[in-house]
């Protein structure tokens, strides 16, 4: 019963008790500038335009003696000069251990259609990440259902990687298998500028009741604002820092960071940055920093957050802004290749182009050696390969290419399958794969 009373109390305490209220001064190209809030509003703040009974939300982007530009929600149709606008101030996100199995928007409010509280105390969606001297060091290599994930490229507790790829090559599909798979206490997966539709058939279909059952799925659609997509992916990372300080072991899922960098681009456009990084805005960089840098090992006492971070990679351009700014900040990357995914072979990883900073520390020597000649033999292979399906090599003018012939299709093969069998029987099945070069 008192859990009860202290869910009903942060409910209560919710709800304002005083409204102050400034009215709309000018509607030009999507900014709303308001005055009368001038002296009380803060950079970031949340407001609410009301207009024939309704309620637009929106943000406050730049802060002047005269008045505030506030970015609306939705679409500025309709509004009128003269219209109330009434400060809510800054809005966090209060997760509660009852969103285990939920779905939420970037506010915390419900999306599967059942109750859904509050918890006991609000958490700021811009959180500093953990003192760098107070952290520990990274966990022990996790049990990730993959087998590629297993052996080549392990993944360890308060690890963070991102996944760089092109649409429609089993992105989603591999997110899923790490949601069910990987060694976790909780699961947040933070969608951000998904297409509506696919929403229930994550959740349904590719996630499924045993995803769900250790998962908190947080989604903005991408016909929201660029304020919600940006704010979605604080707000995952809001809820997973709420079940870390538990100390709990959390798995957290973003896709993707390129929409959080563009739905950032657009609100830092409005609030007058010049974009100069092939549009986006200097801010885009510490964004992107401070947001990954919330993940990763906690200090004494609290759990873990191990990251998984999406990058939608055009043309599978590595260079590209978001990609270069997001790499250079994780414990790995990997990488998936469309050409992979034609040939029919998921998860689309090329292993020579991915990497896990977690090695070699998460593999012990016989397992390093192991990881080493899967590397330079599927190395071997890749370098020839033009030759060798043009029919232009010849058997014995390289031992290592001769070796990496007759093991390939079985290396191959190896790189796609799930692990039943655990992290030493994934390594039991490299070994037999291995042998028979």
């Amino acid at each position: 019963m008192s859990e009860v009373f202290v869910t009903l109390r942060s409910e209560i305490a919710g709800i304002p008790w005083l409204h102050r209220i400034g009215r709309v001064a000018e509607v030009a190209q999507g900014a709303v500038r308001v005055t009368g809030l001038s002296d009380r509003a803060g950079l970031g703040d949340r407001v609410e335009i009301l207009r024939q009974g309704q309620a637009l939300g929106g943000e406050v982007l730049r802060l002047a003696r005269d008045g505030l530009t506030v970015l609306p929600d939705g679409l500025s149709e309709g509004l009128a000069i003269g219209d109330a606008v009434r400060l809510l101030g800054c809005a966090g996100i209060a997760p509660d251990s009852s969103w285990i199995g939920r779905i939420v928007d970037p506010f915390g409010h419900p999306l599967d259609g059942r109750p859904l509280f509050r918890g006991p105390a609000a958490q700021p969606l811009r959180r500093s990440a953990p003192a760098a001297a107070s952290r520990r060091s990274l966990g022990p290599r996790l049990e990730t259902g993959v087998a590629v994930f297993n052996t080549l490229l392990p993944l360890v507790q308060g690890q963070r990687i991102g996944l760089f790829a092109g649409s429609g090559v089993g992105k989603s599909s591999l997110l899923a298998k790490f949601a069910r798979g990987v060694s976790a206490d909780v699961v947040v997966i933070g969608l951000v500028g998904e297409r509506g539709r696919e929403l229930r058939d994550f959740t349904e279909k590719i996630l499924g009741p045993d995803g769900m059952s250790r998962a908190c799925v947080v989604t903005a659609t991408s016909d929201q604002s660029p304020l919600i997509r940006r704010r979605c992916a604080w707000a995952a990372m809001a809820v997973a820092e709420h079940f870390r300080d538990q100390g709990l072991h959390v798995l957290l899922l973003i896709d993707s960071i390129t929409r959080f960098a563009e739905a950032h681009r657009e609100v830092a456009l409005a609030g007058g940055e010049q974009g100069n990084m092939r549009g986006f805005p200097p801010s885009t960089a510490h964004t992107i920093m401070s947001l990954a840098e919330r993940a990763g090992p906690g200090p004494e006492g609290s759990g873990d957050i191990t990251a998984v971070f999406t990058v939608l990679v055009a043309g599978s351009d590595m260079e590209e802004p978001v990609a270069d700014i997001l790499r250079g900040v994780l414990d790995g990357h990997v990488v998936m290749d469309r050409k992979i995914a034609e040939r029919g072979r998921f998860p689309a990883i090329d292993l020579l182009r991915s990497v896990s900073r977690s090695l070699p520390e998460a593999a012990s020597p016989a397992e390093n050696l192991q990881i080493v000649a899967a590397r330079r033999l599927l190395g071997a292979y890749d370098r020839a390969e033009l030759m060798i399906q043009a029919g232009l090599y010849a058997k014995g003018s390289d031992p290592q290419v001769d070796a990496a012939i007759r093991v390939w299709p079985a290396l191959d093969a190896f790189l796609a399958e799930d692990a039943p069998d655990g992290i030493v029987g994934s390594f039991r099945r490299l070994a037999a794969c291995l042998g028979n070069a």
